[in-house]
């Protein structure tokens, strides 16, 4: 069963909400944080990623980096940028997108249930990619980021956050993106404890996005409790931050490949092998969406395609073979294009389907890539179900929009 239990949240004022939230920082890279702090003293890009208080090239995973990471973090405090909650809440952090709203609950979710797999997860990790968050967690002493979790909608915490939000937000605000963030806090004791009752009775949550946050999380608690002499299993250290919401509220979206070159064979040659396992249909200029499962979609050579996996070529029981994504690693990627690896291949590039296809389209006509294939998104029940089977989905397979906007609330580990 699903423990989580409320905390005292480290939170900008409501005046200063919008200078120190930022965009998570796996979704930027240095230069473009740098960019969108300038001017800033305030951005938590200062603390999730201070490379951009050093000159231009530094690098980020220097010990004086994370350092400044700590040191930044103690200013934000002392400033009053950060302010500390008096009493243990929950918060509901709701987002919209395209004129669409999903609310979650701001929670502190149990190291151990990361350990026995009651937090499932869909993806591999990377160690280097751990050991990186978790050397930012160590330094701090804090959850700075929030990970997102997915759990089995309940119409009892559905009512309660209706409830919640009738009242006056803490934060509402709309990003340089377009997204809307609002955020209100839970601070009925009854109502605290009626979350942390139904969540007992939830047998598992799922990692939607932030599986390195939530190892690194994880790893870092459970290293304090066995450094711990004392230990008691009450400690902040054996929690850590996360924002559940529901997966009937969820929407994954496309996550599209581009490719460099076509192993050596002509456009011709490389439609006639794709003949094979798929029905090839010329669809013209105009940019063509995937309109199903199992149906692709393909820009070569300034033209369209519709490709749809035929009979046999896939197993709808399978949880992992009825993937689109699986279906065009082994089928198109590997078979036909010689790329076997996703993860290591310089090849092939990745590309959100918040970009559009427009993007892929672009990436080609440049002459940068050769060919671009763009999946019909999969869905909160595949994801579930492999998750639930105890498989890994293959690399560069779900993205989660709207992201969590990182600064909003923060989990100290003391």
């Amino acid at each position: 069963m699903a423990i989580i239990k409320p905390f005292k949240g480290i939170r900008p004022p409501k005046n200063l909400v919008e200078q120190v939230a930022s965009r998570p920082y796996d979704v930027l890279n240095s230069e473009e944080a740098r960019k969108e702090a300038e001017g800033n003293e305030k951005s938590l890009y200062h603390i999730i990623k201070p490379e951009i208080d050093f000159p231009a090239g530094t690098d980020e995973h220097d010990a004086c980096v994370y350092d400044k990471a700590a040191e930044n973090f103690a200013m934000f405090q002392e400033k009053g940028w950060l302010v500390q909650d008096e009493k243990e809440k929950y918060y509901v952090y709701a987002q919209t997108m395209n004129g669409r709203t999903q609310y979650g609950l701001v929670v502190c979710a149990y190291v151990d249930d990361y350990m026995t797999g009651k937090i499932k997860k869909h993806e591999l990790t990377r160690r280097d990619k751990e050991e990186d968050r978790m050397k930012h967690v160590r330094i701090n002493n804090a959850n700075v980021e929030p990970v997102f979790f997915a759990y089995p909608h309940k119409d009892e915490i559905d009512a309660i956050v209706a409830e919640v939000v009738k009242g006056d937000a803490e934060y509402d605000f709309v990003a340089p993106d377009g997204f809307g963030h609002h955020f209100w806090l839970i601070e009925d004791e009854k109502t605290i404890n009626r979350i942390t009752e139904i969540f007992a009775g939830i047998p598992y949550l799922y990692i939607a996005d932030g599986h390195h946050r939530s190892a690194a999380a994880a790893l870092v608690g459970d290293e304090k409790r066995r450094e711990n002499p004392n230990h008691k299993g009450d400690e902040e250290y054996n929690y850590f931050l996360a924002v559940c919401f529901p997966d009937n509220q969820l929407n994954i979206i496309d996550y599209n490949r581009v490719v460099k070159d076509l192993n050596n064979l002509s456009d011709e040659e490389f439609l006639a092998a794709l003949q094979k396992n798929f029905i090839v249909e010329e669809k013209g200029t105009e940019i063509y969406k995937p309109s199903q499962l199992h149906n692709f979609s393909l820009y070569l050579g300034g033209k369209w395609y519709s490709l749809t996996a035929k009979e046999g070529t896939y197993n709808d029981n399978d949880p992992i073979g009825v993937l689109d994504v699986t279906i065009s690693s082994n089928l198109i990627l590997d078979e036909i294009l010689g790329i076997k690896d996703l993860r290591s291949d310089k090849r092939i590039d990745f590309v959100g389907g918040i970009r559009g296809l427009g993007e892929l389209k672009k990436r080609v006509d440049s002459g940068e890539m050769k060919v671009a294939l763009a999946l019909y998104p999969v869905s909160m029940k595949q994801l579930i179900d492999i998750a639930d089977s105890g498989n890994i989905m293959p690399p560069k397979t779900t993205w989660f929009e709207p992201k969590l906007r990182s600064g909003l609330v923060i989990h100290k580990l003391v």
